[in-house]
């Protein structure tokens, strides 16, 4: 029986050849959308599972103001919760972002750009597999180093590395005390730990201000997470409110009236990468679960759009098989025989496509993981399990219904040549048809807003000047606290020929400030702003505009001492019309404001302006410790050659042992939403494979709805219908599913567009335009598909279909 059913299969690809490879190629690309989602969600939710910790495991996270959260915390709340907190096992602290620093061996050096700093305490949370030395006292004593397998095969070679001791940064000497190997994707993976944090947590142990640590905490019982940070927050309370509120002369309840109070939350390890509430908790950062969704969401979509055009083909296809199904049914098959049969056939199919989508992912693959950024492979029992899954979902939602619908033809009817069917059959494959249209109309309408949005962003007027400015990363000495190095630095840099100007910031264009402090005015509300630190003509150079007054002058002796700038944004705020020359109060100091700078975009375009003040330099002398970017304005002529000068003086007289590094202001700003431009791009790549696998369908169903109207055709051309009557008779019904389909599709892509736009802060707004975009297109490309096959059909020869009648 298996014999003869992979005989009669192979007969009817033979004669259904171009209508066979169209369903399986639709089908193909189908399954392998689900399997480009599956690899991408597999890889995101993998991160931190390897972690036995990672349930116990929490990382602190505080609304210091405006709902601006950080996931940092201050030095002396360690020792609070270590005498308070009955229900935490351990805590440890850790610097969120990795160092870059430069590693030697007898001479031989070695740049990592990925150095963690922590606690000793640092592998009982994120227990690597150790090849070598204990995890329990490798970081133990403050000058030990620990290193990734491949970090050590780079610097040591086949050399045993243990004992071993190196110059780290050219400052200080640490012995390498262990070798360990990271067991899966996790938040942290660094290619070195060190614990040089230790002096820094002890000068900032009365600080109750400086948000500038991490902090990881393991709990005995995760219920017991909120009870910790219940602690935490009345940590803050004691030391910070009730001081504070002492020291201005005012009632607790009156300082939290004005400035608010702290709150703080613990978020697991296990949900840090992708349901976090910060994005830069962990150096490894966190994943993208919107996109990963929409991804996921698009796929499926995909999939059911391949599955809907395999059905409707198949049961098309079943009109040319009635007669055989008769005639098994005549000698005997039964319905559950010929059900079989066809799920059967529908396997090898679904086999033909699942292999071809393999095939067609496994060569793009390299291609995917660039765009994403990934290291992504088919391998591992979860994906085969999962791949067995899409196997079974496509069996049985692409096989049954055909194979039912064809085991329920009447044989005498079949062979006396009525192929018709139920009206409920027809009225389901037609709804089949229209949810086709549907999906295709949303995914043309989607493509269009979202190429539209992330246009918007692109050409959105940023509030300064980024073209031909170079962003030099720089290693500022905190004791050169008066500027000697950096102003010797600026007048050398300007001696280059093509260099325009020089300036300074601590900030960075598209990432923004790393510092932010909250000031009041009058009486009003606290307003947390982002601290400004900058040079004389930073404004000037990044044609950034003043709104009023002036910027600072090295010709005003009080611009280093206590005047401040605002961005409109924090004038808003403040409530004030007339404001120059009004003094605020900022960390206990009266500073006064001599100019209003017209809001601009320090953080990508899709995030809020945040309120800025604006300072000199040596206004707030800690401020110079954040001082690590020089900007450089390039003349466009011999940009190369001036970009050359500048790394040549850079390496002999500024910094001859870390390589010279730069970006471009502009190119800086716009990675701050590639993730949009990449979904942008994803979703019109999608966009053209629904179109094919809709266009399949429909040009496969027009041919076999064509095809069984021939003689009609035939008859009516006897009868002298025209030929373009026979055209519009042949196409409405076409064109009447394309515009259900379209209206079904209307409401929820609506809806669905206008969630994602709500994630920015200066979008587009949804008009008429892309309805009536993806109207004309779907109902252009449905034509021209149907009026092909039709006007096929009206050059047919009569006899051909008549001669028998």
């Amino acid at each position: 029986m298996i014999f003869n059913w992979i005989k009669i299969f192979v007969y009817q690809l033979r004669q259904n050849m171009l209508f066979s490879i169209l369903n399986i190629l639709g089908l193909s690309i189908g399954i392998g959308g689900i399997i480009f989602a599956i690899l991408l969600w597999n890889e995101e939710h993998s991160y931190n599972e390897w972690n036995p910790e990672k349930d116990k495991v929490f990382i602190v996270v505080n609304d210091v103001g405006d709902n601006m959260l950080w996931p940092m915390t201050v030095a002396p709340i360690g020792p609070v919760l270590k005498s308070t907190a009955t229900e935490m096992e351990s805590l440890c602290y850790y610097q969120a972002n990795y160092y870059s620093e430069m590693i030697t061996y007898k001479g031989k050096k070695e740049m990592l750009d990925k150095v963690f700093d922590t606690q000793e305490t640092f592998f009982d949370y994120f227990p690597f597999e150790f090849l070598k030395g204990n995890p329990k006292t490798a970081l133990k004593g403050g000058n030990g180093i620990v290193l990734s397998e491949e970090t050590a095969k780079r610097i040591f070679g086949d050399e045993d590395p243990m004992g071993k001791s190196v110059q780290y940064g050219g400052n200080w000497t640490h012995i390498v005390t262990g070798i360990y190997r990271i067991p899966g994707k996790s938040s942290v993976a660094p290619q070195a730990v060190v614990t040089l944090m230790e002096d820094n947590l002890k000068r900032n142990l009365d600080q109750w201000g400086n948000f500038n640590f991490g902090m990881m905490v393991k709990v005995k019982n995760p219920a017991d997470a909120d009870k910790i940070a219940k602690r935490i927050e009345d940590a803050f309370y004691l030391n910070r409110t009730v001081k504070y509120a002492k020291e201005e002369g005012m009632t607790p309840e009156a300082f939290v009236k004005k400035y608010g109070r702290l709150r703080s939350y613990l978020e697991p390890l296990s949900q840090v990468r992708l349901h976090s509430r910060v994005d830069n908790a962990f150096p490894e950062g966190v994943g993208n679960y919107q996109f990963l969704v929409i991804m996921a969401g698009l796929s499926v979509l995909i999939l059911v759009l391949s599955i809907v055009n395999y059905v409707n083909l198949a049961t098309a296809n079943a009109i040319k098989r009635a007669k055989e199904v008769g005639v098994r049914k005549i000698i005997g098959a039964s319905k559950g025989n010929i059900i079989r049969q066809f799920l059967f056939e529908t396997t090898f199919m679904t086999l033909f496509a699942i292999l071809l989508a393999l095939a067609m992912v496994e060569l793009s693959l390299p291609y995917y993981n660039e765009f994403l950024n990934k290291q992504m492979t088919m391998v591992g029992a979860q994906f085969y399990l999962q791949l067995i899954g899409i196997f079974v979902v496509v069996l049985v939602t692409a096989g049954i219904f055909p194979a039912i619908y064809v085991a329920n033809f009447e044989s005498l009817k079949v062979l006396k040549g009525n192929f018709g069917r139920s009206k409920s059959g027809v009225w389901l494959r037609n709804g089949m048809l229209i949810l086709q249209f549907s999906i295709a109309a949303f995914f043309i309408i989607g493509s269009y807003i979202v190429y539209k949005q992330v246009e918007f962003m692109s050409n959105k007027d940023l509030g300064f000047r980024g073209a031909q400015v170079v962003d030099v990363n720089f290693r500022f000495k905190p004791n050169e606290e008066d500027f000697t190095r950096y102003t010797t630095i600026k007048q050398e840099l300007l001696k280059i020929k093509g260099v325009q100007d020089v300036s300074a910031g601590a900030f960075n264009f598209g990432w923004g400030a790393s510092s932010s402090s909250g000031f009041s005015y009058k009486k009003g509300p606290n307003i947390q702003a982002k601290n400004i630190a900058m040079d004389y003509n930073m404004l000037d150079m990044m044609k950034i505009k003043l709104v009023e007054g002036r910027a600072f002058s090295p010709q005003i002796a009080s611009d280093t001492i206590n005047s401040i700038m605002v961005n409109k944004t924090a004038l808003a705020m403040m409530g004030e019309k007339n404001p120059l020359g009004k003094e605020i109060e900022w960390n206990d100091k009266k500073l006064k404001i001599v100019g209003i700078v017209d809001d601009f975009h320090i953080n990508g375009p899709q995030q809020e302006i945040q309120p800025m003040m604006f300072f000199h330099y040596k206004t707030i002398s800690w401020m110079q410790g954040n001082m690590n970017h020089i900007f450089v304005k390039v003349d466009p002529e011999n940009m190369d050659q001036t970009i050359a000068s500048i790394e040549k003086f850079w390496g002999s007289k500024v910094d001859t042992e870390y390589p010279f590094s730069y970006d471009f202001v502009d190119k800086t700003f716009a990675r701050t939403f590639e993730q949009f431009v990449k979904q942008k791009n994803l979703f019109s790549l999608l966009n053209i494979v629904v179109i094919l696998i809709a266009l399949f369908g429909l040009f496969a169903l027009a041919s076999y709805s064509i095809e069984r109207r021939m003689k009609e055709i035939a008859i009516r051309k006897t009868l002298g219908a025209e030929t373009a009557s026979l055209l519009k008779e042949l196409s409405k019904q076409y064109l009447v599913f394309c515009i259900i389909g379209f209206l079904v599709a209307f409401v929820p892509t609506f809806m669905i567009l206008q969630k994602w736009l709500e994630d920015f802060a200066y979008r587009i707004e949804i008009t008429a335009v892309p309805f009536l975009i993806g109207f004309v297109v779907l109902c252009v490309l449905t034509i021209v598909i149907v009026l092909s096959k039709a006007y096929q059909a009206t050059r047919i020869d009569v006899l051909k279909y008549l001669k028998y009648e």
